[in-house]
């Protein structure tokens, strides 16, 4: 199975060498095609360089939303799935190898993302989003979908500021698609490297959470209440849960729907029909 690895960039001269070290010794077929949205630190020469020793590294430039740009990346593949993993991140040398290994069971595979920099972020967990018996809130860091699941489903929706990869992964699992995990598939995360950084990240995620309520409807009966518990204990969860909460607030009075969820009353339908039908 080839496996295209889509690469969505801002910024990133202070760590994408070792993404892409840890990516050009993916066991293959491997095509790493990278898109970047505008970056101003040098990453683009960063990037030339190391394809003029690797070949199967493509470059392209497409400034958007982190879904416009991804789809545009998307777009460009060759490969019979495509995964994805942050830009802050590094592969462990056999992440395509087992997702390759689990596509062939499931339509979508998560793998283990380990946070590491401030110990006071390490071990902070996601909140957890359920969906017709799967979490769908694995995040892209460390995600491959077989191409038939991003056709079916239109790729990311562009609209999201954040959490465009729970709202994919919660239309596919509509859709009928399956989602597994695999613990072996390991991307290492750097976590914010600062107070400002680490908040401004919780405040996104509250306002994309928000944004999956108006896209959706009601989703708090997805979550689970014991597992929020257990994910706020510490002053750092508890922090990132409070701002995020004022991000989900101020996204409800400021972002306004697109059109073609306010035709629907403010939700869209989110069991779409099967392509052509």
């Amino acid at each position: 199975m080839m496996v295209s690895i889509v690469l969505n960039l801002l910024n990133e001269k202070r760590h994408i060498r070792d993404l892409l070290d840890s990516l050009v010794i993916q066991e293959g077929p491997v095509e790493i095609v990278v898109v970047d949205a505008g970056s101003r630190d040098g990453t683009v020469e960063i990037i030339k360089g190391y394809m003029a020793k690797h070949p199967q590294i493509r470059f392209f430039h497409h400034p958007g939303t982190r879904g416009e740009s991804t789809n545009f990346g998307i777009s460009q593949t060759n490969g019979d799935a495509v995964a994805t993993i942050g830009g802050d991140c590094i592969a462990n040398p056999f992440w395509v190898k087992e997702l390759r290994g689990s596509l062939a069971r499931f339509d979508i595979v998560a793998g283990k993302t380990i946070n590491i920099g401030y110990h006071a972020f390490e071990d902070l967990e996601r909140v957890e989003l359920h969906h017709r018996g799967f979490d769908v809130s694995y995040p892209s860091a460390s995600m491959a979908w077989r191409r038939d699941v991003l056709k079916t489903v239109r790729g990311f929706d562009e609209w999201f500021i954040t959490a465009e990869d729970i709202d994919l992964n919660f239309r596919a699992v509509s859709q009928g698609f399956t989602l597994g995990y695999n613990p072996e598939a390991i991307v290492y995360h750097r976590t914010k490297g600062s107070f400002r950084g680490f908040f401004k990240q919780a405040f996104w995620n509250g306002w994309g959470r928000k944004q999956l309520t108006m896209k959706h409807g009601n989703l708090w009966p997805s979550y689970k209440p014991q597992r929020l518990l257990e994910t706020s204990r510490s002053f750092w969860a508890v922090a990132r849960l409070a701002v995020a909460v004022l991000g989900y607030l101020l996204c409800k009075f400021f972002e306004r729907p697109p059109e073609r969820m306010m035709a629907d009353g403010g939700k869209e339908q989110s069991e779409p029909p099967p392509a052509g039908g």
